[in-house]
Formats: structure tokens, C-alpha cells, sequence
């Protein structure tokens, strides 16, 4: 059996506490690996050699830190495969889905290589008699992230490489369920030249990010995942004076009008509903079709669609539109879920509680569903699934579509369908989500924008990735400066005057 370790001050280090987690290969249900649970001593430790080197790296120019950062693309491009092949195993997603990961996260790299344009301050020459004023882009010192199991490559990149680029030490704390990748990062990027002890991994459970939030050196903390245990980090963190970025849980909807091109609306909704087996914060999980002809339509493209998706290992390379979900716990909360659709009255179209997959049954493999006529009030409309079941809920009026998604707690992302640019116009202004797609299912703001959701999808005020995550990982210095003259009348220079 494979123990892994922690990543502290530049070395593979074993745990501790005595206490693992399994590590599965979602594809045969078996335990693959055990990853140790940290402890407050090894939190402590790795802080402690964090602060220690930081300040040395706040002194190097944004330039060098940008070189590093153009190294670990180099190498992130040179192991993409390696890196896809670890990933898929512990999480389960397809190969190309796992290269996209790292893809995704390698992009939000690329963008902080202008870390020297981005950390500039602000100049005011004569701001009066005499006085300059200006600004200073610093780092915060010692900063941490708490990332999720879904995205191992892409979340931790999104939080690290910014808060490296500014000049800070991070402590990772990945998921628990796939934590291999995370170590290779940090691996890589000492390899590029990061000095030690500024990214280390500390894997663990509540008790290490209990020891995160506490802890006085930690400036800031970063956190992905559902959306109460956002709420627990941010207000703790909060409470203990750091600066906290969370971002939880979603219920997105894609609103399809009677006049969108039914089949583009059909494959983006299998796209985006199926993709990675729903295990994506950004997939949509309800669609709303205005009008009960706009919905039998789309009904009868997406069952042929449905049908047809080949779920299957990662190993089976191209030919799979999505593999296992990431437990066996995860497996049964979504069965779970879909038969309270059932229970409550929801109409499932495409039931996919009995898929079995030869040679996989122990496998985490669910199939696909999908539900028609579910109604506000049930439990797979209110709750976020997390795989591969798309609820339909059918509104009568454009007006009633679009409070739906106002109304719902979640405000990650939604999308609208349609050839009526006044209604994508109006749609993209009145509705209260963070982003926002027109004729696009998944819309992910590329590097250079910024990430967030709304409403009960994220606690704090600025998003992840983009110009946000510069003001994130610095704090602002304003100088006001002024000299006393030693110019004499005529131009001579008085020295006294200086003394």
C-alpha cells in the first residue's frame, strides 16, 4: 500500500499524527494509497519555515519571481501527461478532462508571468508644494488555501501561483481524496526555482484546517467547496482577523428560449450537465425551458444524447464522455438524491440507478439521469447533486424563468440560450449570479478575468484568478513625501540646508 507524505521545507515528508485517509481508485472502488492527516505540530512546522523564508523572497524583484513562474509552465507542459495520468487515477475523471484541469490552472500561471506590470503602484508628483504621493503593492506574508477534490491541478494553481507571484509563502492544504497532484505541483515548482519552504503541502482533515484558521502567522486563507463549510471557514477565519476568499456551493441554470437552436442548446446541456459526471461547481445541473412546446422539444434531443453517453475508466481513453464520481459515499448521496425525485414526484425520463459496468461493479459509476417536470420545492432542485442528473423545470413565461434563478440561495453561474439578443441583453443585466453565459453553458472567465459567484456561492469581496487575485495577495502602502529644498536663489545649492 502507497503512503504518501507531506511537502515541508522542500522534502517529502512522512506524517505524524498516526491518523490516514483512503485514497480510492474511483474506477475499481479499491484503496489505492493513505494520506496522512496533519496535526497542529505539523502545521506549526511548516508555518515556522514559511515565515522564515518569505521575507527573502519579498526582496526578489516581481521580474525573477515572473521567471519561475515562466519555468513551471515549461515543466507543467512537459509532465501535462504524467500529471493527467495521477490525476485521473485518484479522481476518476476522463483523460482529456484531467488535462484540461491542469490546463486550466497552467493558464492562471501563464497570466501572474506579469506579475512586474501587475504589483505597479500609483505616482502623484506634486501632490503639493513640494510632496509626492505614492503607492506600494506588498505582500501579506504567510498565506493558505483549502482546495477541493474536483479540480486537484486547477484550484490550487488558481490560489498559489498569484499569492507566489506576489511575494508571499502559501500552505496548501488539497483534498484528502486526491492529494498526489498537489504534491507534484509543489515538487515542479521548486524545480523552477522557487526557493524552499515557500509552497509546502500539508494534507489533512478538519483538524488542519482548524489549525489554518487559528493560526496567528496566516495572514490569509483561501477555500473552495460546499457552500456551509464556506461559511464555517470564512467566519472563523474572519473572527481570527485574516483576510478569507471562500467560495461554495451551486445550483446553476440554463434558461433556454423558444427560439435558440434546439440542438445547440441540447449538446451544451450534455456538455455541461454530464461533463467530468457533474462533479463541477460550474456545471449546470437545471434547465429551464420557457413554455411546454420549447420543453417537449428539448426533451426529445436530449434522450437520444443521453443514451447514448459511454461511461466508463479513464483508462478506456477517447471513448468515455465521463467516468466514475470520486467515493463510494458520493455515489449514494446521489442516488440518494435522485430517488427523493422520485419520491416527491419528478418525472425520470432517463434513469440510471441500475448502471453496472462489467469488470467495474465495485466501482463509484453512476449514470446518467435525467428528470422532467421538478418543481421548486423538491430536494434535487433546491440541493447541488454534484453528478451526472439534470433536473428540467418548466416555466410558462421568460419572467417566471428568470426568477427562478434570482430566487435560488446559489448564485455561481447560469446561461441563457437564445437568437434574441434583447432578452440575452436584458438577461445578462437583471440577473443577480456571478457569471454569466449567453449561447455558452459553461462560462468560466479565462485567466485574465476574475472567478466568483454570488449570493450564497461565495463569502468574502474579491473573486479568485485575474486583477482580483493581485489585490487579494497584497495590501496597499500609500507614501507621502517631502523634501526640504537646499536650492538657493540663483540656483547655487545650500548643503546647510540639508543638514
Amino acid at each position: 500500500m502507497k503512503e504518501l507524505t507531506h511537502y515541508i521545507d522542500g522534502a517529502h515528508v512522512n506524517g505524524t499524527s498516526g491518523r490516514f485517509s483512503d485514497v480510492f481508485n474511483p474506477a475499481t472502488g479499491e484503496v489505492q494509497a493513505k494520506c496522512p492527516l496533519g496535526n497542529n505540530e505539523e502545521l506549526n512546522k511548516a508555518v515556522e519555515i514559511a515565515a522564515a523564508a518569505q521575507p527573502a523572497w519579498a526582496a526578489t524583484n516581481p521580474q525573477r519571481r515572473a521567471r519561475v513562474m515562466m519555468k513551471f509552465v515549461q515543466l507543467l507542459n512537459r509532465d501535462m501527461d504524467k500529471l493527467a495520468e495521477a490525476l485521473s487515477s485518484e479522481h476518476g475523471k476522463t483523460f482529456p478532462d484531467a488535462k484540461g484541469d491542469v490546463q486550466r490552472g497552467l493558464e492562471v500561471v501563464e497570466y501572474c508571468i506579469g506579475a512586474p506590470e501587475l504589483l505597479k503602484g500609483e505616482f502623484t508628483d506634486s501632490a503639493g508644494p513640494g510632496i509626492d504621493m505614492y503607492s506600494m503593492k506588498q505582500p501579506l506574508g504567510v498565506t493558505a488555501g483549502i482546495t477541493p477534490f474536483n479540480f486537484p491541478a486547477m484550484i490550487p494553481m488558481w490560489m498559489f501561483a498569484p499569492a507566489l507571484a506576489c511575494g508571499n509563502a502559501f500552505i496548501l492544504k488539497p483534498s484528502e481524496r486526491d492529494p498526489s497532484v498537489p504534491l507534484m505541483l509543489a515538487e515542479l515548482m521548486e524545480e523552477a526555482g522557487l526557493p524552499k519552504g515557500l509552497l509546502q503541502v500539508v494534507n489533512g482533515d478538519k483538524e488542519a484546517v482548524d489549525a489554518i484558521l487559528d493560526h496567528p502567522v496566516i495572514q490569509s486563507v483561501g477555500f473552495v467547496g460546499s457552500t456551509p463549510i464556506a461559511e464555517y471557514i470564512y467566519s472563523r477565519g474572519c473572527a481570527n482577523g485574516k483576510r478569507v476568499q471562500c467560495f461554495g456551493g451551486a445550483k446553476n441554470h440554463m434558461i433556454i428560449m423558444p427560439d435558440a437552436d434546439m440542438d445547440q442548446a441540447a449538446d451544451a446541456l450534455i456538455g455541461a450537465g454530464y461533463g467530468a459526471a457533474g462533479e463541477r461547481c460550474m456545471a449546470i445541473s437545471v434547465a429551464v425551458p420557457v413554455g411546454d412546446e420549447t420543453a417537449d422539444r428539448l426533451i426529445e434531443k436530449l434522450v437520444p444524447r443521453i443514451e447514448k453517453l459511454k461511461v466508463g475508466p479513464y483508462t478506456a481513453g477517447d471513448d468515455v464522455d465521463y467516468g466514475p464520481v470520486v467515493t463510494g459515499a458520493a455515489k449514494e448521496k446521489i442516488l440518494g438524491l435522485v430517488q427523493s425525485g422520485v419520491d416527491q414526484g419528478a418525472e425520470l425520463v432517463v434513469d440510471g440507478r441500475d448502471f453496472q459496468l462489467q469488470g467495474y461493479e465495485d466501482g463509484f459509476f453512476v449514470g446518467p439521469h435525467l428528470f422532467d417536470k421538478v418543481t421548486p420545492d423538491m430536494d434535487i432542485y433546491k440541493q447541488e447533486i454534484f453528478g451526472p442528473v439534470l433536473s428540467t423545470v418548466r416555466a410558462g413565461s421568460y419572467e417566471e424563468a428568470i426568477n427562478l434563478a434570482i430566487d435560488h440561495e446559489m448564485g455561481n453561474g447560469t446561461a441563457i440560450f437564445t437568437r434574441d439578443g434583447d432578452a440575452a441583453r436584458d438577461f445578462a443585466n437583471r440577473i443577480n449570479i456571478g457569471m454569466v453565459g449567453v449561447n455558452v453553458p459553461i462560462p468560466v472567465p479565462l485567466a485574465y478575468h476574475t472567478f466568483g459567484g454570488w449570493k450564497k456561492s461565495m463569502f468574502g469581496d474579491l473573486n479568485q484568478h485575474g486583477p482580483d487575485a493581485f489585490k487579494f495577495y497584497t495590501r496597499t502602502k500609500t507614501v507621502t513625501s517631502r523634501w526640504p529644498s537646499g536650492i538657493k536663489e540663483g540656483g547655487e545649492f545650500n548643503f546647510k540646508a540639508m543638514d
